[in-house]
């Protein structure tokens, strides 16, 4: 009985393993495409944001958390609305990571730990930024879905990125009566000013 008890523990540590080697090589390789970009001074600010959208477009969840953010405005949305606001959601995220790597100067980072949660079948993948006025700890929330993984959050000190993001846009929410097809006429002039900010 012990042998097999052993054994099961065994391959359940095993299993934790390598669903956060994949999930962390998969993460990885995807952080490296942006740094790469930014490397790059052949490329444009626009070329780089574009890189930057396509991997968020992607990689992100993002149908899961527009709704999460939307809170009870998505119930009442028809199917065109909520489309139109999961692709400007991504691309409001897209401009948020693209304007806080127009201060990157080749920082490196490190993958430090890896962690399966079973539980909810979730990779836990904390990075460190290094940095010369102190490092930065973010921990990604990797999910595997249809065998390919998705980013679902992600905490810098600890804070939730979606949760963060559920806050900021309930005073625009308040601004648009709820109603998601005016948050998304509100979200399309953010986005678009943001752009603007970005590529020149």
């Amino acid at each position: 009985m012990n042998i097999l008890i052993k054994t099961i523990f065994f391959i359940f540590i095993l299993t934790q393993h390598v669903f956060a080697d994949e999930a962390s090589n998969w993460l990885k390789k995807e952080i490296d495409e942006i740094l790469n970009a930014y490397q790059n001074t052949n490329l444009s600010n626009e070329d780089k944001f574009l890189i930057i959208e396509e991997t968020i477009n992607f990689n992100f969840a993002g149908a899961g958390i527009a709704k999460f953010v939307a809170g009870d405005s998505w119930n009442n949305a028809d199917k065109k609305t909520k489309k139109e606001n999961i692709f400007l959601f991504k691309r409001h995220l897209a401009l948020n990571i693209a304007s806080m790597m127009q201060g990157y100067s080749d920082q490196e980072y490190i993958l430090t730990n890896f962690k399966f949660d079973s539980k909810n079948k979730v990779s836990l993948i904390n990075m460190e930024i290094l940095n010369s006025s102190g490092n930065i700890l973010v921990t990604w929330r990797v999910k595997e879905s249809k065998n390919r993984f998705y980013v679902i959050d992600l905490l810098v000190a600890d804070i939730s990125l979606v949760v963060t993001k559920r806050s900021e846009f309930n005073s625009m929410l308040k601004t648009a009566n709820y109603n998601l097809k005016e948050l998304n006429s509100l979200l399309k002039i953010k986005n678009q000013d943001n752009y603007l900010k970005i590529i020149n």
